[in-house]
């Protein structure tokens, strides 16, 4: 798809083009035609959110390919322990996420609500921020990584003489290399969203995507680098994929576009762009603490549950292998959520509140029907899942990583509706009310729950730590969100009947 193609279809706004009869000899002038960001408040909600979030969902899965086929050709082109090496790692990876995101998701938040108002200057200048900001924690976070290294290693809970703390090691060294343009790309993406051109988005994550899948066999299996050949590819098709995003934001198809040279630091702007990416910041931040404890978990307990002297580290391998299924599945559905959010964010800035109803409550249906299908093939089909990731494996492994999935997705049918409900706190400018329903489940539920449950029935209390909390966070969501769609029903009805 050429970027033109983002702008074609567009209709007129209500009040244009057929409000008034041109007399007889006069030349009825052209219907004035809305841009991208414009469509928001216009095209009907359904076919909104389906091109929004197609293109998000993809990107969204495409994006996760980049973990999933880093595993799979490690499991194959290496073993089952150097899984455990990379699953060692990702609570530092995620906390480089949750950066990206308290910049990326905030400025695209504050892009679409300006633009809703009709503030376009604003929303530039947010645009402007993203990127300087981005760049700035990349290369603080390159440099303090490759500082800091050993230590960071030493707390990701692997066992003592641990096989995967060294693949770990390889592979991280090699992933902070790139830690600049993976985080500017990652939070360019939702600003070019926030536009209106999901689709440019979608090519940039599927260039990346597809990149990484053509290398990781080169690097692994032909030039045989392991897992420092699955960290290059992982890397140099991230940079292709920034590159590719920052040209569009540098050409004239955007709505709002980058320009460095007009940059202008505000202290009141990056508190602005850090309030509306808090509660996503929190989220993944809490996340990597959450995956730090269960690292540790698998270490502390996995010997004895599995009854092998390397059990923890056939844990950490087995959990490597669900948590990218698991992840797989919810992709689509924060896909939907990022699709809806500029649908969302225009309309509620616009005070078109019926329309913010509508597209709340088709995300909802959407997001609950792909959990449902992803629960039943995880409960139904386990092991020819993990047989995608390995061809051969121990006995313990094949033990483990199917109960521990089956476990871990009890309570996935209601996910959909807890990630697309939070949301909305955020989309209504009160991120803080978004932030507490992150921390309920992560923080507050969770962690406790491993911990407890860890003390008194091991690993498998650690696993199932998790389903409870999302059944917990599940009743309460419910009845904080009851209360914010009745005031957007009386806010509608308030602004129809005016």
């Amino acid at each position: 798809m050429s970027f033109d193609d983002e702008q074609a279809g567009a209709v007129p706004p209500p009040g244009q083009g057929t409000a008034h009869l041109a007399a007889p000899e006069q030349i009825t002038p052209a219907p004035a035609t809305p841009d991208a960001a414009d469509r928001l408040g216009i095209m009907p909600v359904g076919r909104l959110l389906l091109r929004f979030s197609l293109p998000a969902i993809t990107g969204m899965l495409v994006m996760a390919l980049y973990n999933v086929v880093d595993r799979i050709f490690v499991g194959r082109g290496v073993d089952e322990i150097a899984l455990g090496g990379l699953s060692l790692v990702l609570p530092l990876m995620t906390i480089q996420m949750a950066i990206a995101m308290l910049f990326g998701i905030g400025s695209a938040n504050m892009i679409s609500m300006r633009l809703g108002q009709g503030r376009r200057e604003e929303a530039e200048n947010a645009l402007n921020h993203c990127f300087f900001l981005l760049l700035l924690m990349g290369i603080l976070s390159t440099i303090a990584g490759l500082i800091f290294m050993e230590p960071l290693l030493s707390l990701l809970g692997a066992q003592e003489n641990s096989a995967a703390l060294a693949y770990s090691r390889e592979y991280f060294s090699i992933i902070l290399l790139g830690s600049s343009f993976s985080m500017v790309g990652f939070g360019f993406s939702h600003c070019t969203r926030a536009q209106g051109f999901p689709a440019v988005t979608m090519v940039s994550m599927i260039i990346g995507a597809g990149l990484n899948m053509i290398l990781d066999p080169v690097f692994i299996f032909f030039l045989g680098w392991g897992v420092r050949g699955a960290a290059w590819a992982t890397i140099i098709s991230q940079f292709v994929s920034t590159v590719w995003i920052i040209s569009f934001n540098l050409g004239k198809r955007a709505v709002i576009r980058l320009k460095p040279r007009n940059f202008s630091p505000s202290l009141s702007m990056v508190g602005q762009i850090m309030a509306f990416g808090s509660a996503q910041f929190l989220l993944q931040f809490i996340m990597s603490a959450v995956q730090l404890l269960t690292n540790m978990s698998m270490g502390w307990y996995g010997t004895q549950a599995l009854g092998v002297e390397n059990g923890g580290d056939i844990a950490l391998s087995g959990m490597s292998i669900a948590g990218p299924i698991i992840m797989m599945i919810l992709m689509p559905v924060f896909g939907i959520n990022q699709g809806a959010q500029p649908i969302l964010g225009y309309n509620y800035g616009a005070k078109r509140y019926n329309r913010v109803l509508r597209t709340y409550i088709l995300a909802v249906g959407a997001a609950t029907a792909i959990c449902v299908v992803g629960f039943a093939v995880v409960e139904l089909f386990p092991k020819f899942l993990i047989g995608i990731f390995i061809t051969e494996s121990s006995e313990a492994l094949l033990v483990f990583t199917p109960l521990a999935m089956r476990i871990a997705v009890i309570m996935l049918p209601v996910n959909g509706f807890q990630i697309v409900s939070s949301n909305m706190y955020v989309v209504t400018g009160r991120p803080k009310f978004s932030i507490f329903l992150s921390m309920l489940r992560q923080f507050i539920v969770l962690i406790p729950c491993m911990l407890i449950f860890g003390r008194i029935w091991g690993l498998w209390g650690v696993i199932a730590a998790s389903p409870v909390a999302d059944a917990f966070s599940f009743v309460l969501t419910a009845v904080m969100i009851s209360f914010e769609l009745r005031k957007l029903r009386r806010d509608s009805l308030s602004s129809f009947t005016g």
